[in-house]
């Protein structure tokens, strides 16, 4: 069974190809079906370190048993991202038939396997399987450490597996393993002698494998087999029911907002009182005896320095506000089956490649308005702001997985096929929406003209500097989502399964709303200290939300995780930095989309000739 019905999936795919996959093994609804006695088969996947989700190996580079020769599952582009490569067993196993103690194989290894194994073990190394799409965990074996004087350090390999299956009707509901009641064969050092009643000698030692399977009934449907995965625990579980905190933010954004709203809205309204009724007093002059966001009025939509990179980054950060509201309303759609490997991972790669169309489009027409005249440069620098560093990072981190033979190194056809998605997709479509966006591009809605000559700006206070701006800025958007990114965390870079989709809309949407408020309340404070560089001013102040994050990736890698080595820290640092450049283009972006709507509304409410 590869993902479909039964045996179905092999004709299937000799039949159907490529549509059978992508219909088979990313959509959920199919019940598989088997007879007693039919054989079901166990797939072996990788092996790594218990406190390092992303170092992983293949389960063979391990002195373990394995057949003759090696038989690989098809991976889909998700599970091959997320560092899976299963492979057939040697297990025996029939649907609804027990076996007890097996014999799987017999083994002789060699002083420097065992070696390999102590020191796997030490490393509290575990294994996965996957049985009927259903991820099975177990450890390599046993460490204990006890007394100090003297000092006890025993190291021990599990060779008896106790597979516990549970069905219902024709279909499988949930497997484990288990150890229990078994001795475990020592491994500690040894030198020409016998070991636990282990043949032992020339320098080897020879282990027997054996396995036993158990079969129990189960009420739970097929359809509701993802609940008994959820709930059960072999790594430990930190994504408990979080409501009081969710409402404590939720409360607290409230109040935040409404009181930015209300004070803003109310010294706006005496503005407006007071600068509409000196213009009908008939002052020549508005310049004259006059302070605030009015007199800069002609040079409030003098366009910025570097406009490419600006709207650039405003193309790329509606991309991404396009994918991640995608991502989270096909999780919401339930989607995201808990045994579908690397759904999302697949998922975010077509929307990224698909998406591409709205950073070439915003960018390229925004560009335009303001009079951009390298509206080609404007496109490659727009497909590359985010790509570029994409692709240096995964290099790095690539390069330190397949230098440690980690399974999280990627093979030459994934690395192929993904670069031909930005060649043939990604990057095409940025072509085609700039040049729609190009030639659909109006004029730049300015309620006043621009003078020739700029207005000297007055000296400003330390606290209306960009430095204390881009603090404020980015620590109340953080301070909104900090209790949701530690359980984001927790499942990116942990084992944990996230489900509160719902609970992750309402986050995101107060992260926006926050971040759009803060933005128009420190423009509109630079506008009134007579400071009209508030282009990219707006930008940096709320993206600057990214920096906290990695600050708080760093707080998260060495009090909130047990993550260590140079594996593990490469992949946690270097992805956690392309994170907090996803946040600074989003937010920066909708602050920026915020500002301007706020400053055209406000010189377009003033009465001005």
């Amino acid at each position: 069974m590869q993902c479909g019905v039964g045996q179905l999936s092999g004709g299937c795919q000799k039949t159907m190809g490529l549509h059978c996959i992508l219909i088979l093994c990313l959509f959920s609804g199919w019940i598989v079906g088997y007879k007693q006695g039919d054989n079901v088969t166990l797939y072996v996947n990788k092996v790594g370190p218990y406190h390092n989700p992303q170092e992983t190996y293949h389960y063979y580079t391990l002195p373990v048993c394995r057949p003759e020769k090696v038989h690989h599952k098809s991976l889909s582009l998700g599970e091959v991202l997320d560092g899976d490569r299963m492979a057939e067993s040697l297990y025996l196993i029939r649907f609804r038939e027990n076996v007890e103690k097996k014999t799987l194989c017999q083994l002789t290894l060699s002083e420097k396997q065992v070696d390999q194994l102590r020191e796997a073990i030490e490393e509290l190394y575990y294994f996965e399987f996957v049985l009927d799409d259903i991820p099975i965990w177990g450890f390599v074996g046993y460490i204990e450490e006890s007394g100090f004087l003297p000092h006890s350090h025993k190291v021990g390999l599990w060779t008896h597996l106790d597979f516990n299956i549970e069905y219902n009707g024709n279909s499988v509901i949930f497997a484990n393993v288990s150890v229990k009641d078994v001795k475990p064969v020592p491994l500690e050092e040894w030198v020409g002698a016998g070991v636990g009643g282990v043949g032992l000698g020339g320098g080897s030692l020879t282990v027997t494998h054996t396995y036993s399977v158990r079969w129990f009934d189960s009420p739970l449907p097929h359809a509701r087999r993802a609940e008994r995965l959820r709930d059960y625990s072999f790594f430990p579980k930190t994504l408990e029911i979080h409501w009081l905190s969710i409402i404590n933010s939720l409360v607290l954004v409230v109040l935040l907002l409404g009181f930015v709203i209300i004070i803003l809205m109310r010294v706006l309204k005496n503005d407006f009182a007071r600068y509409n009724v000196e213009e009908e007093s008939g002052c020549d002059d508005v310049d004259q005896g006059d302070n605030g966001w009015k007199i800069i009025h002609t040079d409030v939509f003098r366009f910025p320095p570097y406009k490419s990179l600006l709207c650039a980054v405003l193309g790329v950060g509606a991309q991404f506000l396009t994918l991640a509201t995608g991502i989270i309303v096909m999780a919401l759609l339930g989607m995201f089956n808990v045994h579908r490997h690397g759904a999302i991972n697949s998922a975010a790669i077509v929307l990224y490649a698909l998406t591409s169309c709205v950073s070439g489009y915003v960018s390229c027409s925004f560009y335009t308005q303001i009079n951009g005249q390298h509206w080609v440069w404007n496109i490659i620098l727009t497909s590359s702001l985010f790509s570029a560093p994409l692709f240096l990072t995964w290099s790095v981190v690539n390069s330190i997985h397949w230098w440690s033979g980690s399974t999280q190194a990627l093979p030459a056809t994934t690395v192929l096929l993904l670069l031909g998605a930005w060649v043939l997709v990604g990057f095409p479509l940025t072509v085609i929406g700039g040049i729609v966006g190009k030639n659909r591009a109006g004029s730049f809605q300015a309620p006043c003209r621009t003078r020739n000559i700029s207005r000297q700006i007055p000296t400003q206070p330390w606290y209306k500097h960009t430095a204390v701006h881009m603090a404020i800025g980015g620590f109340l958007p953080f301070s909104a989502i900090s209790v949701e990114l530690y359980y984001i965390f927790a499942t990116v870079w942990g084992r944990e399964h996230y489900t509160l989709y719902g609970i992750l809309l309402c986050v995101f949407a107060i992260l926006l709303s926050v971040g759009a408020c803060i933005s128009v309340a420190l423009t509109y404070f630079l506008l009134s200290g007579e400071d009209y560089r508030w282009w990219w001013r707006s930008v940096l102040s709320t993206g600057s939300t990214g920096l906290f994050i990695f600050v708080y990736s760093i707080f998260y890698y060495r009090n909130r995780s047990s993550m260590s080595g140079l594996v593990q820290s490469t992949e946690f640092f270097g992805y956690s930095l392309l994170t907090a450049l996803v946040f600074s283009l989003m937010l920066g972006s909708v602050s920026f989309w915020a500002s301007l709507a706020f400053i055209r509304y406000i010189y377009r409410s003033l009465k001005m000739d």
